[in-house]
């Protein structure tokens, strides 16, 4: 979540936790099931030794607070951290072993290059078909230039209703031509902390059905850091399965990417309602499991890892 889109959607992964959770199925934090059938399918990847540039459309309103959360998320990625532990490039480490046919591997770096505010000029309720019209529009305009080894990302607003967005999925990238040659990639996520804390900021928030628990301090509130962990999802997948040719598991139409083989697990002993053990802030209390700039803590999902055959955290 085929004519000239192409949808990958990132599914509910807190519906699948649930759902095993109230079976009284305990899995694995593993997922070994993914080691026989994660594999690559032969397509591009997004390999630009230089990095991969993000266009940030901020489409409704945004507090400065939230703002600066996200764009402190990119930031980290080019941030070596001076203090020893996890951090958001080390996460991003394991993509490196995604590589394509020619033996290059996914970019080693993300950056944010260019960001723009949108007030609602389409509403408050958006079709998936207008998101892709968005990023049409700044292309064709030239206020983000054509790069076809980029990714364009709509983020909106917690009080904006975006298709299928929380019934199925907290977020999906796909690809589109522009003009005649050149196919880009986009992807949007949603502010969920309105329609749906409890499947798309979870373990910041419950879910509605669900096993009985306690949910966890978000370090930069409920809606930022849902918005990072289901960006960070979608920056995995996007980057090692563009154009639905790349690596994933199953459905080429439905996959499991990077992050979304790994459904819920966000450290070491996870299992269904449980995200695994993370750091703790000793002053606030909010749990985390990577540093990043500004020191800012994050919570990163868990990314197969192609070497070990694993889901592998950063804690």
């Amino acid at each position: 979540m085929t004519k000239i889109l192409f949808f990958t959607s990132l599914l509910l992964p807190h519906i699948f936790i649930v759902a095993l959770a109230s079976q009284g199925q305990p899995q694995p934090s593993s997922l070994a099931v993914a080691s026989t059938t994660f594999q690559y399918h032969g397509g591009p990847l997004l390999t630009t030794p230089k990095g991969i540039n993000i266009y940030l459309i901020w489409y409704g309103g945004f507090s400065q607070e939230d703002r600066n959360s996200i764009t402190d998320f990119f930031a980290s990625f080019a941030d070596s951290g001076r203090r020893q532990g996890p951090s958001v490039s080390t996460w991003w480490r394991t993509i490196s072993a995604y590589k394509d046919k020619a033996g290059k591997p996914v970019s080693s770096t993300v950056r944010l290059v260019k960001q723009v505010g949108d007030v609602y000029s389409s509403g408050k309720t958006l079709k998936r078909a207008q998101i892709a019209n968005f990023v049409k529009s700044k292309i064709d305009n030239k206020i983000f230039p054509l790069d076809s080894s980029g990714i364009y990302l709509v983020l909106t607003a917690k009080d904006v209703t975006v298709e299928r967005f929380c019934m199925g999925s907290c977020g999906f990238h796909e690809s589109i031509m522009v003009g005649a040659m050149a196919r880009v990639v986009y992807a949007h996520v949603g502010d969920p902390t309105v329609e749906c804390p409890g499947l798309c900021a979870w373990p910041y928030a419950l879910p509605a059905y669900g096993p009985p628990g306690q949910a966890l301090l978000a370090p930069n509130g409920v809606g930022a850091d849902g918005m990072i962990i289901n960006i960070a999802t979608l920056l995995a997948g996007a980057a090692s399965n563009p154009f639905k040719s790349g690596y994933f598991q199953g459905d080429a139409l439905a996959p499991l990417e990077a992050v979304t083989a790994c459904p819920g697990i966000f450290g070491a002993g996870a299992y269904p309602g449980y995200p695994g053990t993370l750091l703790v802030d000793k002053m606030s209390k909010a749990s985390y499991n990577a540093y990043g700039a500004s020191g800012r803590k994050f919570l990163l999902p868990a990314m197969w890892d192609l070497i070990s055959l694993n889901c592998k955290s950063t804690t």
